[in-house]
């Protein structure tokens, strides 16, 4: 399988390059992402052939499917990594809330976020590959709360590799932030950025494509490369959960094989819905994409209206934080499946000079063909969070904005499944609030919902606030590269 460029080739670069160096070197030409030619077939034949299969072997097989260029022992050993998940044959469990609304908790793995499933065998591919190369790396990462501590992790330790993670001062909950700043390996940096994700985004991004910072690691024998979703290397592994969410729909006997379900994302970034509409185009029988956010949401007018104009708008931090995000930089991949290279560049260079493109009214009716969208504020998400709760299920202020888009946007009784993004352990002060406990801080909040709740609270969160802080530098968007050289 080769990896194509979304804005074009610029003459320089490669115009076809395998998935190890897709993800090695994310950066495509004039700023764009690197994307599949094609997709394997996830046809009716590969479910049943898959219906018993535990995760692994699911991964394993859609992954051989998308023939990429690592040995499959490299595979079966990044696949491994899910052992260290509470359940490591069905690291994603399925509850169901509602007579056709049923939550996959993505979050059962060591930093308990959805960006576990696709960081944690990501990592050690990478790793592999800069050893087998006898390469040095830097791997940047910008977060608005859970990028961060899946990337420090699974790379903490890794020989032939170093992370230098930013993170919004401010923009994530305490436990998040606690995540990072206390990691202790040698091999990591965590920045805190003055300014939002879109601020730390955008630098990470900068400094993928200069040239300068290029040459400057070059000189000390380091190359670059990025953990965030920019690198398809996430997104591969976030196809697969949403195909082994639709098997575990049929084995519990809540739809047939081949009946229709809805996908329901709370999206910032938009990767884990761009993994379900690859699992989608590669034939998994969805109806359609619910798209989910906050009050930033800027997603919700790019699929309702075909807007995406950012030229008046502030970003604004609210209780979902990891939905705090106004550039959203996988809608581009899907802007290059529906419409090419060349439309894809004209509108993300208007993006990038004007701060906003609209789509014609027959690119918004493709779009709307696998989208929809909705999104809801902080207070009602509260009042979601609340109502489950107190009805013995307990969800996160991301997962929460989901019920809105259940309720409002399916046109049927096609069953649906909710993608749950974190645990309510780390946005416990949220939780607590919704509850009517204004907690002093996330551990007094911690605290209160084991007690009211009888709610379990793992140790990787626990054991937090005893861990020393090792990382303290807060610096501003202009610092941010010679900090990362500094690390170095």
């Amino acid at each position: 399988m080769k990896f194509i460029e979304t804005r074009g080739n610029d003459g320089i670069k490669d115009k076809k390059v395998n998935f190890s160096d897709a993800i090695l070197s994310p950066s495509a030409s004039f700023g764009g992402l690197y994307v599949p030619e094609s997709l394997p077939s996830v046809n009716l034949d590969f479910l049943k052939k898959h219906i018993n299969s535990h995760y692994k072997e699911l991964a394993l097989d859609f992954l051989i499917e998308f023939d990429i260029d690592i040995d499959e022992n490299i595979l079966k050993e990044a696949l491994n990594r899910y052992d260290d998940f509470d359940v490591p044959s069905n690291p994603i469990p399925l509850k169901k809330i509602e007579d056709e609304c049923f939550v996959s908790e993505l979050y059962h793995g060591q930093t308990r976020a959805f960006k576990d499933m696709a960081l944690q065998p990501f990592g050690y591919i990478l790793s592999k590959l800069a050893q087998s190369r006898d390469e040095n790396y830097l791997i940047m990462a910008a977060t608005s709360g859970d990028t961060g501590p899946a990337t420090l992790e699974t790379f903490k330790n890794q020989p032939n590799v170093k992370v230098a993670c930013l993170y919004p001062e401010g923009g994530t909950s305490d436990v998040q932030r606690l995540q990072m700043v206390t990691e202790d390996a040698d091999n990591v940096k965590v920045i805190g950025v003055k300014g939002n994700f879109d601020d730390t985004q955008s630098s990470l991004k900068s400094l993928l494509s200069s040239q300068d910072f290029k040459n400057e690691l070059e000189a000390k024998n380091i190359k670059l490369s990025a953990a965030n979703s920019v690198n398809f290397g996430r997104i591969i592994f976030q196809i697969i959960y949403h195909i082994h969410s639709y098997l575990e729909m049929v084995r519990e006997n809540n739809i047939k094989m081949g009946e229709d379900i809805y996908l329901i994302v709370p999206s910032g970034n938009f990767g884990n819905a761009l993994g379900g509409y690859y699992a989608k185009k590669a034939g998994l029988p969805v109806k359609k994409i619910l798209i989910a956010s906050n009050i930033n949401n800027i997603l919700t007018d790019w699929i309702n209206q075909g807007e995406y104009d950012i030229s008046n708008r502030e970003l604004t931090l609210t209780d979902s934080p990891a939905m705090d995000i106004l550039k959203s930089s996988n809608v581009e991949r899907v802007l290059f499946d529906k419409f090419g290279a060349n439309r894809t560049k004209e509108l993300m260079e208007e993006l990038d000079t004007n701060n906003k493109y609209k789509l014609t009214d027959n690119e918004l009716s493709s779009l709307r063909e696998d989208f929809d969208a909705c999104y809801s504020d902080d207070n009602e998400g509260k009042i979601v969070i609340a109502h489950y709760a107190k009805n013995g299920y307990i969800l996160d202020p991301h997962t929460a904005t989901c019920l809105k888009a259940y309720n409002s946007l399916r046109k049927d009784k096609t069953p649906a499944i909710v993608y749950s993004t974190a645990e309510w352990t780390k946005f416990s002060s949220t939780v607590s609030s919704a509850l009517e406990y204004e907690a002093d801080d996330d551990l007094d909040a911690l605290t209160w919902m084991s007690k009211s709740y009888d709610a379990t609270v793992p140790d990787m969160i626990s054991n937090l606030f005893n861990k020393d802080i090792k990382h303290t530098v807060i610096v501003e968007t202009k610092s941010i590269k010679e900090e990362m050289l500094k690390f170095l």
